[in-house]
Order: C-alpha cells, then structure tokens, then sequence
C-alpha cells in the first residue's frame, strides 16, 4: 500500500491560509488613520469668525449710544461712503 500526501506541510491546517490573510487585513486597517486637510481659505474664515476686542468695545459703546438715544446719524458721512462703495 502507498500513502501519497505525507510531505505536504500546508496542508496541515487548511483554515490558517484564510486566518492570515484575515490577520494582514486588521493590521492593515489599523495602520490607517483618519487625516484631516484644513485649506488654507477655511482657516481665513475662521480667523474672521473671531471678533477683536477693539471692535468688540467699539460695539458696545455704540449700543450703550443708541439705548440711551445719545447716537446720532451724520447722513453727510453716510453719502461719502456710499459714493466711495459705488464708484
């Protein structure tokens, strides 16, 4: 009688072909990671989107103005601007 087969060692364990390939791909996700790209037109914005402390003062004072009827309107100011925007 003649047994064939005996010098295969991969087929031992016929799943640990599938177990490794299975392992290689976890690994292979955990290497990747999550990227974030910030243009740099999106960290403009973002900067603006801040408000400076002298325009924040600048502000208040105004509103202190208007709520206690003190701010009064210079239409001669309002006119010059105006021609400067549409020229």
């Amino acid at each position: 009688m003649k047994i064939q087969g005996t010098n295969q060692p991969n087929k031992v364990n016929p799943y640990q072909a599938q177990f490794d390939k299975q392992k290689q791909l976890k690994t292979h996700n955990k290497a990747k990671a999550d990227q974030l790209q910030i243009s740099e037109q999106a960290k403009k914005m973002q900067e603006s989107d801040q408000v400076h402390p002298t325009r924040e003062a600048r502000v208040e004072a105004l509103r202190q103005e208007v709520e206690a009827d003190r701010y009064q309107i210079k239409p001669d100011l309002i006119a010059k601007k105006l021609l400067q925007y549409w020229k």
